[in-house]
């Protein structure tokens, strides 16, 4: 496909088709899944083309095998409308032995029951909007990769062309293909607004057949935006949710977990390690959504008032920042989460790679915060050593890596070995 922009999943794409016989890749509306999937599928078969949907469903529903005739790999796009498809497409896994035949689509987790879960036989894949280093703004002069090695000397410098209104810019549009390919500033913004507004409008019914209430639905993702990165718990997102109006508690958990089945809410959880006394860690989850634009869509916001609210801005850069993280560490199965104690000290971002490496992260805009960010990394550092000279025998293992993770020009590694990295420069 002409002008298609290379996705970092695509790699991982490639592996999963080599090692089974089907792919699902799941992710939020807009995202570029079926773009992606495309570009290794020999047949398509999408179930919301409605010249075709009647026939397509009519056989998915009778005689389900017979959509499986086409040329490998088959690609269904949004195979929950035809769940049958799953248990035939296993079945077929198993009797041919092959790998890389079925690609499935999926932009909501719809509570479908099926006789076998795939295991074995149906990999799963998540997908993200784009990363900076995707969409081309970041250019990709540092590795994540070969940061965790070790590759780069204490000499090393780096520089960002992305000035603080490029990413403020960025942020508003978010990484949705789409606005990323449309060529004006207002056909950039507005695909993050209208992809906020269908959700709370359409698909949050859509996904399970029970009609929801779009105002509340706008509500709790306000609230989410409202407490981007940071701690907030439940009951302040309910409050927020259930002013004015009767919202019950156990309708309310049923409007967020419809959010999380549209992978529109993102949380990031807590690294809990025993460096100090269990009960002074705060384990509950950092609100997140998928992509900050949603976030700026909820409260309203554009790019001219972001510049006058640093405070804000700051939260939603670092949700960018976790949104490139999580896509950057592909590769290595990077598992994101972060720090904070009841005493102040945190990491914005602790990412664990498989292989048992892990980065202690902070997240700062602006060169004035870095060095709280440094004193934050060191201390915690400290902790972890003081912790392993009285616990020699289960020793918790030293960060690999510290860094900070910027929106300012330039990057460097500092004399004590923490890396400050500009987000314009990071990729994978």
């Amino acid at each position: 496909m002409q002008n298609y922009k290379h996705r970092l999943i695509d790699e991982q794409f490639d592996v999963r088709m080599e090692a089974f016989g089907a792919t699902l890749i799941v992710g939020p509306k807009g995202c570029g899944k079926t773009t992606t999937a495309k570009q290794k599928a020999k047949t398509v078969i999408e179930f919301e083309d409605e010249e075709k949907r009647e026939g397509y469903l009519l056989l998915a529903e009778n005689h389900p095998s017979a959509l499986l005739k086409g040329e490998k790999p088959i690609l269904f796009d949004e195979w929950q409308d035809a769940p049958k498809i799953w248990g035939t497409i296993r079945k077929d896994v198993d009797d041919s032995g092959l790998n890389g035949q079925y690609i499935l689509i999926g932009s909501s987790s719809k509570n479908i029951k099926v006789p076998h879960t795939g295991t074995m036989r149906i990999s799963r894949l998540n997908m993200y909007p784009m990363s900076l280093f995707e969409s081309g703004e970041s250019n990709g002069q540092i590795s994540l990769s070969r940061l965790f090695r070790g590759e780069y000397g204490k000499d090393s410098d780096w520089r960002s062309e992305l000035t603080v209104h490029d990413l403020i810019f960025s942020i508003c549009r978010g990484g949705w293909p789409r606005a990323v390919n449309n060529t004006t500033e207002r056909s950039k913004l507005i695909v993050a607004k209208d992809l906020f507004r269908q959700t709370c409008e359409v698909d949050i019914s859509n996904i399970d057949d029970v009609k929801r209430d779009p105002v509340i639905a706008n509500r709790i993702l306000r609230s989410y935006a409202r407490n981007i990165c940071q701690l907030a718990d439940m009951q302040t997102i309910f409050t927020d949710a259930s002013s004015d109006n009767n919202l019950g508690e156990s309708t309310f958990y049923d409007y967020v977990d419809a959010l999380r089945r549209l992978y529109i809410i993102d949380d990031v959880d807590a690294w809990c390690p025993a460096i100090r006394s269990k009960t002074t860690i705060r384990s509950k989850p950092k609100k997140n959504l998928v992509d900050p634009s949603l976030a700026v869509a909820a409260l309203g916001l554009s790019p001219d008032y972001l510049e006058t609210d640093w405070k804000t801005l700051g939260f939603l850069f670092e949700s960018l920042v976790i949104r490139d993280l999580r896509i950057y560490s592909y590769e290595h199965d990077g598992k994101l989460s972060y720090y904070h104690d009841r005493y102040g000290l945190e990491a914005d971002a602790v990412l664990h790679m498989d292989d048992g490496r892990y980065a202690l992260i902070e997240v700062k805009l602006g060169q004035k915060e870095i060095e709280d960010g440094v004193k934050h990394l060191n201390e915690i550092h400290r902790l972890i050593r003081e912790y392993n000279k009285k616990e020699k025998q289960v020793p918790l293992r030293e960060p690999d890596l510290k860094m900070i993770i910027t929106g300012t020009e330039y990057g460097y590694v500092r004399d004590d070995g923490i890396y400050i990295v500009p987000i314009g420069c990071l990729r994978d």
